[in-house]
């Protein structure tokens, strides 16, 4: 896998602007802040970006692949003012669980998710070099 970032167009923080892999695709479903039992968990946008990009990650590693295999990310976020105020918060949890290797990345703001008590959520896609 390479991530790609020309310089020509500036310095990325918490994101590639390109990555190229190749292998096995693993399509990743998009994850809220549910737990095992089907509820909303964690109070504020940090605490439920945790649980969903947790969640994630749990199906990434169900699928044979870790972190560093991500290729792409997508963030759908509610209240996209909220979740630019704790950047910072949400990428130490991202270092945390995955590192410091970005896949390329887009936050979409958006009216609601499907669980009303969702303020974000993840979806992406991971390239298993096995």
């Amino acid at each position: 896998m390479e991530r790609i970032n020309p310089p020509e167009l500036g310095r990325p923080s918490g994101f590639s602007h390109a990555v190229s892999a190749t292998g096995q695709f693993v399509f990743l479903a998009g994850q809220t802040a549910l737990d095992a039992e089907g509820k909303i968990v964690g109070e504020g946008v940090v605490a439920q970006f945790e649980q969903a990009f947790g969640n994630l990650l749990t199906a990434l590693r169900a699928a044979g692949g870790e972190p560093t295999d991500l290729c792409s990310l997508t963030v759908y976020i509610v209240d996209m003012d909220d979740y630019k105020a704790h950047a910072r918060e949400i990428g130490k949890v991202w270092k945390r669980l995955a590192g410091t290797e970005y896949p390329a990345m887009a936050g979409i703001g958006v009216s609601r998710l499907w669980d009303v008590e969702a303020l974000v959520e993840v979806q992406g896609f991971a390239v298993l070099s096995r």
